[in-house]
This record gives structure tokens, C-alpha cells and sequence, in this order.
């Protein structure tokens, strides 16, 4: 191993400490809030899987095939349901043009604890470019809430995402709840803008004969007092 001289000590010391170029994720103004925008596959992947699934569907003897036929939001449009482990999902079949036009499950949570998970699920949905903003995700969810469904979001959410949720609001009661904590907290139908970016913090949408107080009760919420 090379060794420096001990004459040039004293001037290494001198120097000025060089500039650190930190990564822009390393930065003090980064904001966790970032974070909570959801990733969404490309168009190609995303229409890939959609076809296969499609296939699936149509395929005897795959569990998809046995899929039960429910009314679709839109002529043409049908609902193929089936549960699985308590999971439900729910897929847009397009039966005029012979494709999927997305797809929907409603996702069982570990974060809410063994008494919760009865009556809670997190959608997450997937629909073909062509078949986006046109309601059918909106439809969907409408059929989880009017089954009884209460429905909590994930920790990440596209822009999209957030609005349906809101639309919903108009027509369901919507809360926030706190999955830091088994059970999760509930935390109110308002809460500061920090603790509604925070990570752990998720909306809740109720399912229809649902009330506040008669989920708490049931899933063993606790209750965040304002």
C-alpha cells in the first residue's frame, strides 16, 4: 500500500472540503409525498395481459372460465366475477369486440389485523387505454360498495385514482383511516394536510348499510379523538 509523505499532510489538511453532489433522492426538500403516485405499466404490457387474460376466460377447464356473468355498466359490456380466498375479482369482458377491457380486485390487507379483514378490501384496477374514462372502473367499485364492501385505498394512488374516490364521496361516506396500527385507526372524515400524505394514512370508502360507528365496532377500530 502506498503511504503519502509526511511533508504533505500539513498541506492536505489546508484544502477546503471538495462540494458533495448529492442524488436528487438524497436531497433535503425531497417530499415523501411522492411516493404515494402509483406506477402504472405501459400500454403494451398492460394490453398483453389483458389478452391473456381474456384467453384465460375463454379457455375450459381455467378457473376463469367458470367466472359467473353479472350485468356490465354499458351494452356490450359484461361482468365476470370469482372469488378466490376471500379476494373478489371482477373482469370488464367487451363480448362486441371479443376483448378484456380491464379488470379490477378487491385485495385482502395484512396491515388491518385478523378482526378487520372480513369486511375490508383494496381495489386495484387495470383497464386497457381504450377503455379508460369511461366509467367502467367507477362501475365496479359501485358494485363491491353495494354488496357491502368497505373499500380502503392503497398506499399509492394515480391522480386518476384519487378522483374516482372522490366522486365516490358524493355517494358513499369516505373517512381516513390509520394502518400504522393493528387494528387500524380511524381518523375522521377531515384531517391536516400532514397526516393525510402520510404513507400510512388510507381512504375508506363505506359499503352500503354500513355506518362509522358499526364498523369500527365490528372490525375493533380504534379511534383517533380530535
Amino acid at each position: 500500500m502506498t503511504t503519502l509523505p509526511v511533508t504533505l499532510l500539513p498541506f492536505l489538511h489546508s484544502l477546503p472540503p471538495l462540494p458533495i453532489a448529492w442524488p436528487p433522492w438524497a436531497r433535503l426538500d425531497w417530499k415523501p409525498l411522492e411516493l404515494r403516485i402509483d406506477v402504472q405499466p405501459s400500454p403494451a404490457t398492460l394490453v398483453a395481459e389483458l389478452d391473456a387474460l381474456h384467453r384465460r376466460l375463454g379457455t375450459p377447464c381455467d378457473p376463469l372460465h367458470d367466472c359467473a356473468t353479472l350485468p356490465g355498466p354499458a351494452p356490450g359490456l359484461v361482468l365476470r366475477h370469482r372469488e378466490a380466498d376471500g379476494e373478489h375479482y371482477v373482469y370488464v369482458q367487451d363480448t362486441r369486440n371479443g376483448c378484456l377491457a380491464g379488470y379490477t380486485v378487491f385485495n385482502r390487507l395484512i396491515e388491518v389485523g385478523r378482526r378487520a379483514d372480513p369486511y375490508l378490501r383494496s381495489p386495484h384496477s387495470k383497464y386497457a387505454p381504450a377503455y379508460q374514462r369511461q366509467g367502467l372502473c367507477s362501475a365496479v367499485y359501485e358494485w363491491a360498495l353495494g354488496r357491502g364492501i368497505c373499500l380502503l385505498s392503497g398506499a399509492r394512488q394515480s391522480p386518476g385514482a384519487h378522483a374516482l374516490w372522490h366522486a365516490l364521496a358524493r355517494r358513499h361516506p369516505l373517512g381516513y383511516v390509520d394502518v400504522s396500527t393493528k387494528p387500524p385507526r380511524y381518523l375522521g372524515r377531515v384531517v391536516a394536510p400532514r397526516v393525510r400524505d402520510a404513507l400510512h394514512t388510507r381512504l375508506l370508502l363505506l359499503g352500503v348499510g354500513w355506518g362509522v360507528e358499526r364498523l369500527i365496532e365490528a372490525a375493533g377500530m380504534g379511534r383517533v379523538e380530535k
